[in-house]
């Protein structure tokens, strides 16, 4: 029986603390083991006085025949490792429901929040105080209500400090990111604790408690205690994100952030004025991670395991060129759509004058333009495009890749005035100079940010090998987007098939937008997967070079794509249920992707 407390880790906690690490090891960074390791160090400091108090003063017992032996100020070495333990699980927990979330959408102020959220906030520091009150009184009084006083005046005092500095932040996280880390590992403890108590491994003496049970031997008080304790783990790990979200946010307020930055760093992170916040700014990164959810879904998925400000300014890369493809896209005329490539030059004409040193959102002249020119809701995508991040060449490419799709547009020839005489894709290296303007261009752009953000900077030739690596790799993933998007181009009265390879077939770009769906279609997008495989066999090697850092997610986002391709090659796509046309990959899949490829890291 000396080892009864012992088996219990044993048997419940340690196993699950295992299942939880094997899950998430591929997903944890330096940051996400930084934050557990000083919230563990916080916990077990503040909660080593107050335990050794409850065994002093008779209310927690230990039968010696249940314990080891060692003791630390009379707490036994099972219960100092439980509370490692169950802060550890606590933060694994919330870990994988938050990885998926960039935080930076959800700082607010008092002032940007709704009205509900200032009740919400307000009510919460109110319960607390009055919590904090009632443990007071119960102390006090002693008796029956002593050990759920001393609970309430140790527990609420911290709450109540997290929640009025990071109240706001934890009322805009998604319920289920702050709700589930709290719940799940309360009722599992809940349920072990059923158990100890029953086999009489831990005890809370009579006279201190008030004898009510939640069910079976499960007092009232240690239910309490472990839904208390679950909630302090991640109002604190709330807390840790909030002040590292303002510091990745706001560089005008931190011009230069560590990986980890010192506690220092972050607490002036977590107690900085909210009124010294950009609002446009987060607004503008809300609209942006919102346009990916709809448009980009595998970018954003790949997104979630990049760190801090790499990640903000990849979002905020590709919603800007998610934007610029609709307006051109969803334009009624092909003037309207060369009208829109006009306004995007002189943006970028704008931006990169030698005149102008400052980013879109600091520079008037910029602003005014934008304000003047695109339409409010796209707005924000051109004003907080990192420019002074990006080199202009791939920008203007991307532009020219716009021009090719709308060849398309252009009036053909006898009997069908809506049709291009001479469609723009006329063999491969047409296919692969449109696939070089449209997608090597973000690529490229992509790996600036990473070089740009001093993620070990490397060498010059690994930067140029690391740079050609991805213009070919952009050529496999648009070679993937058209093969997948057959059917959905025909629509558009758009083939973006080599002509000549549909000539080899006897067929037209004519006979595809009228029956995009028949035999001929299945062989040409084997051919084109064909050549995407050939192109990422080329470019996969030379991203082992990238920093450990960043290797993994941008393998991640590379792979998450692909995917599209293997599962047409299967013939098993799932159909969107947005649009029947497109095939997708289900997001299990795409989360056994990641997972996989993180994990081989």
């Amino acid at each position: 029986m000396a080892y009864d407390y012992a088996l219990v880790h044993l048997k419940f906690t340690i196993p699950l603390a295992g299942v939880l690490t094997f899950i998430l090891r591929p997903l944890l960074t330096r940051l996400d083991l930084y934050k557990t390791l000083a919230l563990i160090v916080i916990v077990f400091t503040a909660t080593l006085p107050w335990d050794s108090f409850l065994i002093h003063n008779g209310v927690w017992t230990y039968p010696p025949d249940a314990i080891a032996g060692p003791r630390l100020f009379l707490v036994p070495a099972e219960e100092l490792f439980f509370f490692v333990i169950q802060t550890y699980i606590t933060s694994m927990l919330y870990i994988l429901f938050n990885k998926p979330i960039l935080h930076a959408q959800y700082l607010t102020t008092k002032e940007d929040s709704a009205p509900a959220a200032r009740s919400i906030r307000t009510l919460g520091q109110a319960f607390l105080g009055g919590c904090i009150a009632v443990g007071a009184l119960l102390v006090k009084k002693g008796g029956d209500g002593f050990y759920l006083g001393l609970i309430l005046v140790w527990a609420c005092p911290f709450a109540l400090l997290t929640w009025t500095f990071s109240g706001y932040f934890l009322i805009q996280l998604p319920l289920v990111c702050v709700a589930a880390p709290i719940l799940l590992p309360t009722l599992y403890l809940w349920v072990v604790d059923e158990l100890a108590l029953g086999r009489g491994t831990w005890s809370i003496e009579s006279g201190t408690k008030l004898g009510w049970c939640l069910w079976g031997s499960l007092e009232l008080e240690e239910a309490i205690f472990f839904l208390m304790t679950n909630a302090l783990i991640v109002f604190g790990l709330v807390a840790f994100d909030r002040g590292m979200a303002v510091l990745n946010t706001f560089p005008h307020l931190f011009p230069k952030v560590p990986a980890t930055p010192s506690p220092l760093l972050l607490l002036k992170g977590v107690l900085t004025d909210p009124s010294k916040y950009d609002m446009k700014r987060v607004h503008g990164i809300r609209e942006a991670v919102q346009r990916l959810r709809r448009k980009s879904r595998s970018f954003y998925l790949a997104s979630s395991v990049f760190p801090g400000r790499v990640r903000i300014d990849l979002v905020l890369l590709y919603s800007f060129c998610r934007v610029a493809d609709d307006l051109i896209d969803d334009a009624k005329t092909e003037a309207e759509a060369l009208d829109w490539i006009q306004k995007l030059t002189g943006y970028l004409d704008l931006v990169y004058s030698t005149t102008f040193t400052v980013s879109p959102s600091e520079n008037t002249a910029v602003q005014t333009f934008i304000r003047d020119n695109f339409p409010k809701s796209d707005q924000s995508a051109l004003q907080l495009l990192p420019t002074n991040l990006l080199p202009r060449e791939p920008l203007y490419e991307l532009l020219e890749g716009f021009k090719m799709d709308l060849a398309f547009s252009h009036t053909g020839g006898k009997g069908e005035p809506h049709l291009p005489a001479n469609f723009p894709i006329r063999n491969e290296q047409d296919l692969e100079l449109y696939a070089h303007r449209v997608a090597s261009t973000v690529g490229e752009l992509c790996l600036w940010l990473v070089f740009e953000h001093g993620h070990r900077r490397l060498s010059k030739d690994k930067e140029d090998s690391l740079v050609q690596a991805a213009q070919t790799m952009g050529h496999a993933l648009q070679y993937v987007n058209i093969a997948r998007d057959i059917a959905v181009d025909a629509d558009m009265e758009r083939v973006y098939l080599p002509t000549n390879w549909l000539k080899e077939e006897g067929v037209t770009p004519r006979d595809i937008i009228k029956a995009p769906r028949q035999a001929v279609v299945q062989r040409l997008r084997e051919r084109l997967l064909k050549v995407a495989f050939a192109e990422y066999e080329r470019s996969r090697a030379p991203m082992e070079m990238l920093p450990s850092d960043v290797r993994g997610p941008l393998i991640v986002a590379v792979e998450s794509y692909m995917e599209i391709g293997r599962v047409l090659r299967e013939n098993k796509g799932v159909r969107s249920s947005k649009n029947p046309k497109r095939a997708t990959v289900s997001r299990s899949r795409r989360i056994w992707v990641a997972w996989k490829n993180l994990a081989s890291q």
